[in-house]
């Protein structure tokens, strides 16, 4: 792990993040109209600083795929108009056919978001076929490794055993050769869930369902493929879960709140679930004194499905978290500073600062935001930071935007460093206002656009 940089005489303030986590199996179809419940946005003190969103057989046509590949699929569209009035940028997304991730964060958290890779593993037929695997994002956050993985493994009752070894294959195949990454299983933090398809063994439907009726969900949780499994595999079993306390998530009629009615009358299960693991620390040895770990804790605050939501035969199931850490980066690696009065009717020269470790590529550059950005490609204008570059000394340099690319409005806007060889966001200025000029000049962007 990234070390707390020794320039630091300070030590770094413990920080608490909260992160809401969403699963859902939306079976094809489009987005309700309202997501508030899903996202707690009908909660009065919203204090959530991260979204972690993963979603299941999402449409996945031939022309849906040939569509969203041109633009964004409807499902992060939507969640981007939700969230980003509300300060969240989507940092990173990755989609394999009918599985999509999708992770934001609000924009002052920008510059300690280092998003190391992404990674698809097909688990579907004869191991290659994208319909049934994991797909993860594998950051550092704050210092710290964090992977984040969403699931769809086989169905049906009778392939357990195949269940729990697609779960195996998903974990090992995150590995990222050639990339100075640690092993999956060092990371300080492990994210997993998704359409698991665990399913009720031993109890009759009209068991399940009078139990369910009863909120008698104590004797269904013994007989669950995936709270049986733990209790055999030590691997699996360091994967953590809250408890169970709201209904089984599937199967049900869509646009209802009935289980299955069909001919087929489908066993109720827990098939969505949320699990977590926390890196182990290194045992005690007698000869060695064992080192202070770094404050890391992640604290499960809600495990809830909503009902509310019918469009599919799954109800969503989100959790929240409290994750309490002591920064190992404290500090962006570039400090921006708007110099002056920005107009628009005159070139804006912008200053920023780096850090001694922060290596500048010519494929840097700095955008110009409206607050409320959707994602990082989302800019109003930029620049790159060495073709526009007017002086240069011993940890500060200048550049400018031309007054062509300044825009005519009054919003509210932020200026955002991208690095090339990080390819991630390392620096972010405070919010600033454009004040309006005699005269406004036409609004010329340049031909070459950055693209990540």
């Amino acid at each position: 792990m990234a070390a707390v940089n020794p320039r630091k005489l300070t030590e770094p303030r413990g920080k608490t993040l909260s992160i809401h986590v969403v699963t859902w199996n939306v079976a094809s179809a489009a987005p309700p109209l309202d997501l508030s419940d899903l996202l707690q946005l009908n909660k009065e003190n919203l204090s959530v600083d991260m979204y972690v969103i993963g979603l299941q057989e999402m449409n996945c046509g031939i022309m849906s795929l040939l569509s969203d590949t041109a633009f964004e699929d409807p499902w992060s569209s939507f969640f981007m108009d939700v969230l980003s009035p509300l300060t969240f940028v989507k940092v990173s997304s990755v989609r394999m056919q009918g599985l999509l991730l999708l992770f934001f964060a609000k924009h002052q958290h920008l510059p300690f978001v280092q998003i190391l890779s992404t990674k698809s593993t097909p688990t579907g037929l004869f191991g290659y076929w994208g319909n049934k695997g994991g797909i993860n994002i594998c950051l550092k956050l704050y210092g710290y490794y964090v992977s984040i993985i969403n699931c769809h493994l086989p169905p049906h009752m009778a392939n357990n055993d195949q269940r729990l070894q697609h779960f195996d294959r998903i974990l090992e195949m995150q590995n990222f050769e050639g990339q100075n990454i640690p092993n999956i299983l060092d990371h300080d933090l492990i994210l997993w869930f998704g359409d698991m398809n665990f399913r009720i063994e031993d109890f009759g439907l009209h068991f399940v369902r009078e139990s369910i009726k009863n909120r008698c969900y104590s004797d269904l949780w013994e007989k669950d493929q995936l709270s049986i499994a733990k209790k055999h595999d030590p691997l699996l079993r360091e994967f953590q879960e809250g408890p169970l306390l709201f209904p089984p998530t599937y199967k049900f009629d869509k646009n209802s709140n009935n289980y299955d009615t069909s001919e087929k009358k489908r066993k109720p299960a827990w098939t969505d679930r949320i699990l977590w693991r926390l890196k182990r620390q290194p045992q005690a040895n007698p000869h060695t004194p064992r080192l202070p770990a770094p404050h890391f804790c992640l604290t499960l605050r809600s495990y809830v499905s909503h009902m509310v939501y019918c469009i599919s035969d799954h109800k969503p199931v989100t959790s929240t978290f409290d994750l309490e850490l002591k920064p190992l980066v404290s500090a962006p690696l570039i400090t921006l500073i708007p110099e002056g009065l920005w107009t628009m009717e005159n070139d804006m020269l912008i200053s920023y600062s780096l850090t001694p470790d922060f290596l500048s590529s010519p494929w840097d550059w700095i955008g110009l935001y409206k607050v409320g950005l959707r994602h990082i490609n989302d800019y109003v204008s930029y620049v790159w930071v060495r073709d526009n570059q007017v002086s240069f000394n011993d940890g500060l340099s200048q550049v400018y935007f031309n007054v062509s690319d300044i825009p005519e409005t009054e919003d509210q806007f932020l200026l955002c460093y991208y690095s090339n060889s990080l390819h991630s966001v390392v620096g972010i200025s405070k919010p600033f206002k454009i004040q309006p000029g005699s005269s406004l000049a036409e609004d010329l962007l340049g031909e070459a656009q950055p693209h990540i």
